[in-house]
């Protein structure tokens, strides 16, 4: 068992009080609704969406445009891409959106002004959350856990699939942040692909292609938007994920999450 999984273990033995945010890319890992109530038995008192903390990161990146609608931005919701930008390609961190709150992040102040006493688990594919987490907001107090480890806590006291068709989010967010574990999730969930359009903005994934992608938006004035995210086929290739299926699998589950939602 991971440090941060015995961490959590330790925290439901506790009786901490507890707010589970689950990501969007959680349709790959689990159930739904059977997760949810696989959560309550595991201690959380609430679960709620990080598609809804998405929504409130797509209304601050557009307000940003629509206040300077000559800016140039690099999306920041992936923890990967700020700290490789910041470490190793600073000359680009001008580019980084600035004032704009990752999903985790919104979600997590969502949940501290909405539960106030409830610690928030963000539950997710990244490893680097972990770091954005202790080091970007430390205030809020984030436990930031991957689905792996999550399953290493419910294997842990041995909870099994808990079948109730009546679960569900206390938090939800139904709409286009369902997608946002998909590459080009914000930029198409928020609409500034539709408004702004192709040749506007890029959509990029995949460790691979990072650098020339950010050298070129650099090199490129006519890009505005460089939806980037590191993992191959966004957050969904993330390595927090245990799964058999492919990258194309991977997103129907996401597709079909979103559309069972019927939005």
């Amino acid at each position: 068992m991971t440090k941060d999984a015995e961490l959590l273990v330790e925290l439901i033995n506790k009786k901490t009080k507890l707010t589970a945010m689950l990501a969007p890319s959680f349709p790959i890992a689990f159930e739904y609704p059977t997760i949810i109530s696989s959560l309550r038995k595991l201690g959380f008192t609430y679960v709620v969406e990080v598609a809804l903390g998405a929504q409130k990161t797509n209304e601050q990146l557009k307000e940003f445009f629509e206040k300077n609608p000559e800016a140039r931005c690099i999306t920041s919701p992936c923890p990967t891409i700020v700290r490789m930008i910041k470490k190793t390609m600073p000359q680009y961190t001008k580019y980084l959106s600035q004032g704009i709150d990752s999903p985790m992040v919104a979600t997590a102040k969502i949940v501290r002004e909405k539960y106030p006493g409830y610690k928030p688990i963000f539950i997710g594919p990244c490893v680097m959350k972990k770091m954005e987490a202790n080091e970007d907001v430390p205030e809020l107090e984030i436990l930031a856990v991957t689905y792996i480890e999550l399953q290493e806590a419910l294997d842990h006291f041995k909870i099994g699939k808990e079948v109730n068709p009546n679960e569900h989010f206390d938090l939800a967010a139904p709409g286009l942040t369902m997608m946002y574990a998909v590459d080009g999730g914000l930029s198409h969930s928020s609409s500034l692909f539709g408004e702004m359009g192709p040749e506007k903005v890029k959509i990029v994934s995949g460790a691979q292609n990072n650098i020339a992608a950010i050298k070129e938006f650099d090199q490129n004035p006519n890009i505005k938007l460089l939806d980037i995210l590191n993992c191959p086929g966004g957050c969904i290739g993330g390595p927090g994920i245990k799964s058999e299926l492919n990258a194309e699998q991977r997103k129907q589950k996401i597709v079909d999450y979103y559309q069972a939602a019927g939005v």
